[in-house]
């Protein structure tokens, strides 16, 4: 079951897109950071059943963020988002190991979906 989400972006529009559509999928902790560092630390703090992070962000950007948080946290389930769509930039994010890529803005239905796949996991595991 999934409890507690963090969402990871340096636009406050999108973190309220992406916040609005978990709260109409399910009663979710959900936690916000705006940076790639402060995402990392806050991921340490909270420590999320599932991280969705931008890419492009300033201090530190997702693929930096997400590698720091996977080297620490193996298992974490990170799903990127971004509006870079290039083939490149989505190996790279999966080689880091993200669980998945979205494509911005994000859909209800595809975060509900992606939601159903992380549940899934996390009663697998």
């Amino acid at each position: 079951m999934i409890k507690k989400v963090l969402v990871v972006d340096d636009s406050r529009a999108a973190r309220f897109g992406l916040c609005a559509i978990l709260s109409k999928i399910g009663q979710f902790e959900i936690h916000e950071a705006g940076d790639g560092k402060a995402g990392v630390d806050k991921f340490n703090e909270v420590m999320p059943d599932v991280t969705f992070m931008d890419l492009t962000m300033p201090v530190m950007d997702g693929i930096e963020a997400l590698a720091e948080i996977k080297k620490v946290h193996p298992e974490a389930v990170v799903i990127v988002l971004s509006a870079d769509v290039q083939k490149s930039t989505v190996e790279r994010v999966m080689s880091r190991g993200a669980m998945t890529f979205l494509s911005k803005p994000p859909v209800k239905d595809v975060v509900e979906g992606i939601l159903a796949e992380v549940a899934k996991k996390l009663e697998s595991a």
